[in-house]
């Protein structure tokens, strides 16, 4: 169970990382504010990202509020096991990035064609349904990937 800590660091980095950004999204700047603050933003990000290694690979227990009582044992697996879930999550995030796409595309066609014409819904529903299967079929091969582990 995570204590009070653990979830207030990292909700705190995020903040951190993301607030520069909020005037640039505002567009309330001019093009050199912009540039600095959206450089302030990749700096942090990659301080928190180097911290975090830093901090991972260091034996700190800065954090850690009580030793579990298996502490000897650890969760064993080969390296195939390791990849075929990199490979599930890769199928599922991937395909999901390629439906978002899709969908991004095709919505906007589907409701141009729509306010045209009231008989083209089912037609441009099809094209938005299809980017989505795209998502469905990358969930299906994750699953088997996993089924197989």
């Amino acid at each position: 169970m995570l204590n009070m800590i653990e979830l207030l660091v990292p909700m705190v980095l995020i903040v951190l990382i993301s607030l520069p950004l909020i005037k640039v999204f505002k567009g309330n700047l001019n093009a050199q504010s912009a540039k600095t603050r959206l450089i302030t933003h990749i700096v942090m990000f990659f301080v928190v990202v180097i911290g975090s290694v830093l901090f991972s690979v260091g034996d700190f227990s800065v954090l850690a509020a009580e030793e579990t009582a298996a502490a000897g044992e650890s969760i064993t697996g080969t390296i195939a096991q390791g990849l075929g879930f990199i490979s599930a999550a890769l199928a599922t995030g991937m395909s999901a990035l390629g439906a978002g796409i899709a969908v991004a595309a095709a919505a906007p066609a589907a409701i141009g064609a729509f306010s045209e014409n009231e008989k083209n819904f089912g037609k441009s529903l099809i094209f938005v349904a299809l980017g989505e299967g795209v998502a469905i079929y990358g969930l299906l091969i994750s699953i088997l990937i996993i089924n197989k582990l």
